[in-house]
């Protein structure tokens, strides 16, 4: 598959912003994977993790930059880590790859691990009805907590939040359960991530079920650490895809 950089006008403030795209090889119209970067990197993070499986089963792949890494070092870090900005970037990029290219629209997913996973929520949170089925992996939910859990990333956080409590509440996806948990979503965490502790999935996913318990929500807690499973990630979108045989187990 080719890759094309795409450069989208914001909606949010008119600056041009970076996408690659890659299509896929058939002439009909075929899903969309939105593959989101990790927390201190940019669009180039995912191609070997999510390329491979895009031309396994012939889907577009879609990898937004969303206003690049969330370090301290990016100049416009404020603008990263689930600002308004970064999450109009990647709404805005469906919105060009749904006009201008052959995507199958009803067939939209959405794939991210560890910042990513953090803006997977985030993008749940914010338009739910873009996407057939999310994966959010090892994601941070709670910047608040997150930063006394894991003193390395701390002057990161504040960075990109401006040294502010109500920014890092507004960044955090525990604060959007009501539009979550209209999503089809799954949210894998490892047992023993040191990065980001399974308690932040946990807690989510504890709170939308004691407020909307029969949420599309799902949690895998998974037996490892901080990282990802792309063949249990694309299960799960598959199966949303084209559906899976179960057998009901009698006792």
């Amino acid at each position: 598959m080719k890759e094309i950089e795409i450069l989208i006008k914001s909606t949010k403030d008119s600056s041009i912003q970076p996408s690659l795209f890659y299509r896929s090889n058939t002439h009909e119209k075929r899903p969309l994977l939105v593959g989101l970067h990790t927390w201190s990197y940019d669009r180039f993070n995912q191609i070997d993790n999510m390329l491979p499986y895009a031309e396994k089963y012939d889907f577009n792949l879609l990898l937004p930059e969303f206003r690049g890494s969330n370090l301290k070092t990016n100049p416009i870090c404020t603008q990263a880590c689930g600002s308004d900005y970064a999450k109009q970037d990647i709404k805005d990029t469906i919105d060009y790859i749904i006009e201008n290219e052959n995507v199958d629209k009803d067939n939209i997913f959405l794939l991210g691990l560890s910042g990513g996973g953090h803006m997977s929520l985030l993008m749940a949170g914010f338009c739910p009805e873009y996407f057939k089925a999310i994966g959010a992996y090892v994601p941070i939910t709670d910047l608040e907590k997150w930063v006394n859990q894991n003193t390395d990333y701390r002057d990161h956080v504040l960075a990109c939040c401006s040294n502010d409590d109500k920014e890092m509440k507004k960044r955090s996806p525990f604060n959007y359960i009501e539009n979550i948990a209209k999503a089809n979503l799954k949210i894998f965490h490892g047992k023993f991530d040191p990065v980001v502790p399974v308690s932040q999935s946990l807690e989510l996913y504890e709170e939308i079920m004691s407020k909307y318990p029969n949420a599309r929500v799902f949690l895998d807690v998974f037996d490892g650490g901080h990282e990802i499973d792309m063949e249990m990630a694309m299960y799960w979108i598959m199966s949303q895809y084209r559906g899976s045989n179960k057998t009901t187990v009698t006792g």
